[in-house]
């Protein structure tokens, strides 16, 4: 990209984050770095420290957005389908979502912070919303008196177990395991947990 004289601030950051996930999406996260973000967009190393803290601070960024995207996508579900139908939409979309990029959506898991930096609260607040759309989903579908701790704990096994099953696939390791596609080995695995659950309840 040629160098313009000049760059608003905003237009800089955009620049910046553009590039940053591009190369994430060609070469992973070890393929970014300061020196090449600014060889992309024609500036110097040290302009990406004047728009981010850090390196963790723009990769936060790219994350945050990929999470709202996540969410954008969840939100297209019809909410008249009934709870069980829900949850595995739920999951199917979450699956062509990791699919589309999975070098951009596996930044997520392989990020990590210092032990000593905090994540961010807005960050935070966007994990929970996504996962509270798990838990909204499982409540009708699990036995009457739950705690709102144990639905927490049940929607969180629940998509620790199906991001397991798609984190193999976005690897390109489940042939490995499995000569089944990622879908209805994923569809398995809601069905029999809710099954599981209902009989729990029971």
């Amino acid at each position: 990209m040629g160098r313009r004289s000049v760059h608003t601030p905003e237009e800089l950051r955009e620049h910046i984050i553009r590039a940053a996930t591009e190369l994430i999406t060609h070469q992973g996260l070890s393929g970014l770095s300061a020196r090449e973000i600014a060889r992309h967009i024609g500036y110097s190393p040290g302009t990406i420290y004047n728009v981010f803290v850090n390196l963790d601070d723009l990769i936060l960024t790219i994350e945050g957005r990929m999470l709202d995207d996540l969410d954008a996508r969840l939100q297209e579900l019809p909410d008249t389908l009934a709870p069980r139908e829900y949850l595995l939409g739920l999951a199917e979309a979450y699956l062509r979502f990791t699919h589309h990029n999975p070098r951009l959506w596996n930044l997520l898991f392989e990020h990590h912070l210092p032990a000593t930096v905090d994540v961010p609260t807005t960050y935070r607040e966007k994990l929970d919303s996504l996962l509270a759309r798990i838990e909204n989903a499982l409540r009708p579908l699990t036995g009457p008196g739950i705690s709102e701790d144990e639905l927490k704990r049940r929607s969180r096994v629940l998509w620790a177990s199906v991001h397991g099953i798609t984190s193999l696939s976005t690897a390109d390791k489940l042939s490995s395991i499995t000569a089944e596609s990622t879908w209805p080995l994923v569809r398995d695995l809601i069905e029999t947990y809710l099954n599981g659950l209902g009989k729990f309840a029971a």
